[in-house]
């Protein structure tokens, strides 16, 4: 009897400390795949996102913001989530925050790292009325150093480094989100184009869980690979960022992180800063 024939599928995600962790058994192939066999792709998030409005990509990294335009193309994978239980992307300024930085942040200009990211839609929410300025993401400290903006939103390693740089907290959009919804922040999901077929979307699935849970069950091997994704943070900062978004949600959503999702996609929705999504489609358990 002939085994099934390789296939190769496109795995994109982007080169940060937590996405690398995760994929660590999968790019190094610490695990069985069977005849499945990955091509990492590595882009910034804004990247993924729009090319994932155009469905060119496979399996991919996407913002939860994004999913509202690409869930009728895309299958969500439960594993490989980024999620936030009170933490997320950082508001900061060169100048302190105001009493009211909600109010304070109206009608200024802020960097952000795209406009299709979930920070970006969850900064709409927490205070609709502000000028956005795309920055890419690791050049919004430096824009607001310099004053080319009011403020800037951080995502990545930036929430962890942006003190030492002198720039004040304004707001942490996670630690909002969770006093107004009594849930974690969903900032970025694994999909899976539907033309694949349930049958090797079951797999991927089950080959990314598998990865995420080889890299927690081997910290300190994962950790060290990731390591060269982590720009410049030392070893216990990277670990730390690694722990703030490599959790319990990456290993599997569960039913509290897929209301998460569904909460802020339909937030989004009924502020108008999103389309609706009628059914997202869950894969893996």
């Amino acid at each position: 009897m002939k085994s099934a024939p390789a296939v190769t599928i496109t795995l994109a995600h982007s080169p940060d400390a937590d996405d690398a962790f995760m994929f660590y058994a999968l790019a190094r192939g610490k695990i069985p795949t069977g005849d499945r066999h990955y091509r990492h792709e590595l882009a910034d998030i804004e990247t993924l996102n729009r090319r994932a409005l155009q469905g060119e990509l496979e399996v991919t990294a996407v913002s939860v913001h994004t999913l509202a335009h690409v869930a009728e193309r895309y299958a969500v994978l439960s594993h490989g989530a980024s999620v936030g239980e009170s933490y997320g992307p950082r508001l900061v300024a060169a100048r302190p925050a105001p009493s009211n930085p909600r109010m304070g942040l109206a009608g200024l200009k802020v960097a952000v790292p795209g406009t299709l990211t979930t920070a970006y839609l969850a900064l709409r929410l927490y205070q609709p009325q502000f000028e956005a300025v795309v920055i890419p993401f690791d050049r919004i400290e430096e824009a607001v150093l310099e004053r080319r903006v009011d403020a800037g939103l951080l995502i990545h390693e930036g929430q962890l480094t942006y003190a030492d740089r002198g720039l004040h907290l304004w707001a942490d959009l996670g630690e909002w989100w969770q006093e107004e919804t009594g849930l974690p922040l969903p900032l970025g999901v694994n999909v899976a184009r539907s033309d694949l077929g349930a049958e090797l979307i079951e797999a991927v699935a089950a080959d990314l869980k598998a990865s995420i849970a080889y890299a927690l069950e081997h910290r300190d091997e994962a950790l060290e690979y990731a390591l060269g994704f982590a720009r410049g943070l030392d070893r216990s900062r990277a670990d730390r960022f690694v722990g703030m978004y490599v959790n319990h949600f990456t290993l599997d959503l569960g039913e509290r992180g897929r209301r998460a999702v569904e909460a802020l996609l339909e937030r989004a929705a009924a502020s108008g800063l999103a389309p609706a999504v009628s059914k997202l489609e869950f894969i893996g358990a």
